[in-house]
């Protein structure tokens, strides 16, 4: 995996829209600190879909704050673009994930007074910015929320919310659209929809996505998975699918129970690459 301790500034580099460099996240200090992250690297590119995985307390969701300037660090560096985010002002910091970036959560994050159509529009009117009504309208269309803009959210299922939440995310065209857990409060034919509108995003559109899951079946839509345990990326696969997914997850199992039960230092990765991603 590549890692880097500055600003992209070669050809290739300058297509990376996210880097973390040597994160470390601790809780506490002195004696009663806990690391929840341990020195974290990755690089993101633009056009390119990551889901991040691990067990429950691994630091998934940690890591992806970080990274989405919703959590401070302890050490390290997040560069989004050519901006250290590690290093800006709270003022700052909040007008670049304003301005540059998309959010997706389990909880949808509505507001319930206000209508689709306003709750889509809400952060371009927070940055006093207007989108293009062609965008706004490839967006809609391509969710299946015409006939639903004049619905407020209670008036929605959860998955038409989370198509809301979706639309809301992209029409400030992000450099970096990132979703935690964003199918967990979906039955699976909404999940499906909203991958599968997520994985068009990256290929029509090139939008960059860094998705935290625990489900095999939502991360099959990646283009690649990060496998995080204990606070570090233990493992990394690319195009993947449901079985190499599975496949990864029982192997690190066995060699974990292997490490416990002999006293082992731990496990090399799995080699290979996988089959062809699901379609989405």
């Amino acid at each position: 995996m590549t890692q880097t301790a500055a600003a992209p500034v070669d050809a290739r580099a300058q297509e990376r829209v996210a880097v973390a460099d040597g994160l470390v996240k601790e809780y506490g200090s002195g004696e009663n600190a806990v690391a929840a992250l341990r020195g974290v690297s990755a690089a993101f590119t633009r056009g390119q879909f990551t889901a991040i995985m691990g067990p429950s307390g691994s630091g998934k969701s940690t890591f992806l704050h970080c990274l989405a300037g919703l959590d401070t660090v302890t050490s390290g560096s997040v560069w989004i673009g050519g901006a250290d985010i590690t290093r800006l002002s709270r003022t700052k910091l909040t007008k670049l994930r304003r301005d540059r970036l998309g959010f997706v959560f389990q909880s949808f994050n509505l507001l319930p007074m206000l209508t689709a159509e306003e709750n889509i529009r809400l952060t371009g009117r927070l940055a006093a910015r207007r989108a293009d009504r062609p965008w706004f309208d490839t967006i809609v269309d391509a969710l299946g929320l015409r006939e639903r803009l004049g619905h407020r959210p209670s008036e929605l299922s959860g998955g038409q919310q989370q198509r809301v939440a979706v639309a809301r995310a992209l029409l400030t065209r992000p450099e970096v659209l990132f979703a935690d857990e964003p199918t967990g409060n979906l039955d699976s034919h909404s999940g499906t929809e909203v991958l599968g509108f997520l994985r068009a995003a990256v290929d029509t559109y090139r939008q960059t996505v860094i998705m935290v899951t625990h489900d095999p079946v939502a991360a099959a839509y990646a283009d690649r998975v990060l496998f995080l345990a204990d606070g570090r990326i233990v493992d990394e696969l690319h195009a993947p699918t449901i079985d190499t997914i599975h496949a990864r997850h029982s192997q690190r199992s066995e060699n974990g129970r292997a490490a416990v039960a002999g006293g082992s230092g731990g496990s090399s990765p799995l080699m290979g690459h996988g089959m062809r991603r699901m379609g989405g």
